[in-house]
């Protein structure tokens, strides 16, 4: 990076894509019949989330305990890489996607912030020229006398969500200044990060 740098912020679930992409990466992971399966037994959780009666990081974990917990590590970033290429260019949302290009061919520095999880992140976000990631991340235990490492349902770290996600943005720049801040949400999980931005964009897409 030169001495200057303009720096462009992303939301993803909602932002750069038309819905969440958590739980279709858990039914990817998992097949149909089970993911449906799982939302039955999970639905205490999701009804008590919905109605505030748990913090998102607590319900988030319980979730993905109960879908991927002792899963093999490589198995779900495998899972991962395939959501990436195959499922969520499904997702995307095309003009906010051209707004990601008008920031990259101005020569910003794009970065993706987001709560979703880094195993599909990673490899979408390289491949579309992200110049970093800062996102929720799984915690793999290690095996013991050569076990593959396996996923325990928690996250390495607090979720990337509301003051988290300026808490990783501010360990990330390392005392750097930028020039100009763009940022771009969709929900009250992107309000801290907006606050950071002098060109703050919310739901953006309703605004042409």
């Amino acid at each position: 990076m030169g001495l200057e740098m303009r720096l462009a912020l992303f939301d993803f679930d909602g932002t750069l894509t038309t819905r969440d992409s958590l739980m279709p990466f858990l039914r990817h992971v998992v097949g149909t019949p089970a993911f449906i399966a799982g939302l039955g037994a999970m639905s205490p959780v999701l009804a008590a989330y919905a109605f505030g009666w748990m913090r998102n990081d607590r319900a988030k974990e319980r979730v993905l305990h109960w879908f991927l917990g002792g899963r093999r590590l490589a198995e779900v970033e495998d899972a991962g890489q395939a959501f990436a290429q195959t499922r969520l260019p499904r997702l995307l949302r095309p003009s906010m996607m051209a707004t990601l290009h008008q920031h990259q061919a101005r020569g910003d520095t794009c970065v993706l912030v987001s709560a979703s999880l880094g195993c599909y992140l990673r490899p979408w976000a390289q491949a579309h020229r992200f110049d970093a990631v800062l996102c929720s991340e799984l915690v793999a235990t290690p095996g013991r006398l050569g076990e593959p490492q396996r996923i325990n349902g928690q996250l390495a770290g607090a979720n990337c969500f509301g003051p988290e996600k300026v808490a990783r943005i501010q360990d990330w720049l390392a005392g750097r200044t930028p020039t100009h801040v763009s940022a771009y949400g969709d929900s009250r999980g992107d309000r801290e990060m907006l606050a950071l931005a002098d060109s703050p964009h919310y739901r953006p897409w309703r605004h042409p």
